[in-house]
């Protein structure tokens, strides 16, 4: 009988299977009975399916996925947009993208105006993506803005977020850069997933090619630390070029002593 390849690979290069299972999420050479997939592996997809609905359903609470001594050490309060449910959030998704009136009204009694650079979290479609980045990620953007002596709006949540939301806050708050932490879609491979979209002077004019995005901030994808570093140093090339979306390319550094390449 002719072995398939999770088969012969475990026989006879257990560790080339393992390092190369451990370079992605994805579910690859994960072998077969007959013709589906091995038990463990259809309970392992029922199990991520789950989460993943769930990602999506989950309703955002500051106090639970934060806890009251993070929401006051960056003073974070909560706004919301026209949606006023997850379910019209779904249905409906240019209501997420304007926040409404009382919340727009908050905004301007606690968040000043023309700073260098405004931090936002928004629910998206994957609250879990929140509760697990956010935390680490938040920090470190922080310090690293202070520390390249940019002015920090207030950080605030918005419930019910979709990424044009960024218009209403350039709009509203006007910083030179905008920076939306969101959770992704959750697919099969996570549901804890974060974007990091952002724009230069966003406005009523702005669309998909005014953004730039930084995605798959998790524990198997983006490291916090890198993906702070990424951010910064986007927002810096916003500053320096007075422009964002298709008009920056991102430059990386893939080792200390490796060239840059742009993406």
């Amino acid at each position: 009988m002719e072995k398939d390849a999770d088969s012969f690979l475990a026989a006879d290069s257990p560790e080339v299977l393992r390092r190369i299972r451990e370079r992605t999420p994805a579910r690859i050479l994960a072998g077969r009975a007959g013709a589906a997939y091995r038990t463990s592996t259809q309970l392992e997809l029922r199990e991520a399916h789950a989460a993943a609905r769930d990602a999506v359903r989950a309703e955002l609470d500051l106090q639970s996925i934060f806890g009251e001594d993070f929401i006051k050490q960056w003073g974070l309060f909560e706004v919301c947009t026209e949606a006023r449910s997850k379910e019209e959030y779904l249905l409906q998704p240019d209501l997420g993208r304007r926040l409404n009136e009382t919340s727009r009204r908050e905004l301007g009694a606690h968040c000043s105006r023309e700073n260098d650079i405004q931090i936002t979290i928004g629910d998206g479609l994957s609250v879990t993506a929140v509760a697990a980045q956010v935390p680490s990620l938040l920090p470190l953007l922080h310090e690293g803005a202070r520390a390249r002596g940019w002015a920090v709006g207030n950080p605030f949540v918005i419930r019910h977020c979709r990424v044009g939301v960024l218009n209403e806050i350039g709009e509203l708050v006007a910083p030179k850069v905008a920076v939306l932490l969101i959770g992704e879609r959750p697919g099969l491979a996570t549901s804890e997933s974060l974007s990091a979209y952002m724009a230069y002077r966003p406005g009523k004019s702005h669309s998909d090619a005014n953004r730039n995005l930084i995605s798959n901030i998790h524990s198997r994808g983006l490291k916090p630390q890198a993906a702070a570093d990424r951010i910064l140093n986007l927002a810096a090339q916003m500053m320096k070029c007075e422009s964002s979306g298709f008009a920056v390319r991102e430059e990386i550094s893939l080792a200390p002593n490796s060239r840059a390449i742009k993406t």
